[in-house]
């Protein structure tokens, strides 16, 4: 497998359709439609037949942009919800005053805390130019895991108000949900995580 950059405008490459997607709607994502397409050697990225392991190396540093991505939604949502509770009354007091709400708040606060720690870690180790396979997939893997969760509590927080559009966490739940899937799915992350540890 060999990587090659293709122009746009070059015959027989196409743009398809849009995707209709459920969030992330800020992000365009369409086909591309490669149709008796021809190029030329010079186009070659690399080094013939190291396609696949240049995609690899990419995909180790995707992983902790789409953790740190996690991290933005799932901060944005923790924001919202702990501003609603501590604005929101009922019975005479904020609803965060609440034991049931608070601890969400608790669980939501920490898993974010040990996420950005993971995605620091991953990160870190790019920077320093290490091997970073296994710490980026740990990273994207609980983070994005943690994202989705995050926005789930924050709507629920919200209660009917939060499956409105008057409210943030509605997109911010819409969104999360792409984090677990981009850049490989949960599963595929946590092959990757098993096959690092039984390596070493």
């Amino acid at each position: 497998m060999s990587a090659f950059i293709v122009e746009r405008g070059t015959q027989g490459f196409l743009a398809g359709k849009k995707e209709n997607k459920l969030g992330m709607r800020a992000s365009e994502t369409a086909e591309i439609i490669f149709d008796h397409c021809r190029i030329h050697k010079d186009q070659l990225l690399g080094k013939e037949g190291e396609g696949f392991v240049q995609a690899m190396k990419v995909l180790d540093g995707g992983r902790i942009s789409i953790a740190a991505l996690s991290l933005g939604i799932a901060k944005g949502a923790y924001e919202a919800a702990l501003r609603y509770a501590q604005e929101r009354h009922q019975f005479g007091q904020p609803i965060a005053r609440f034991q049931g709400i608070s601890f969400k708040l608790a669980d939501m606060a920490t898993r974010i805390e040990a996420a950005e720690l993971l995605t620091r870690q991953a990160a870190d180790f790019k920077d320093r130019g290490l091997k970073m396979t296994r710490e980026s997939a740990m990273a994207k893997y609980y983070a994005s895991e943690v994202c989705v969760q995050v926005a789930n509590d924050a709507v629920q927080i919200h209660g009917g108000y939060g499956y409105t559009k008057d409210f943030p966490v509605e997109k911010f739940y819409r969104d999360a949900k792409l984090c677990t899937i981009g850049e490989g799915t949960s599963e595929i992350q946590k092959l990757v995580i098993s096959r690092e540890i039984l390596r070493s």
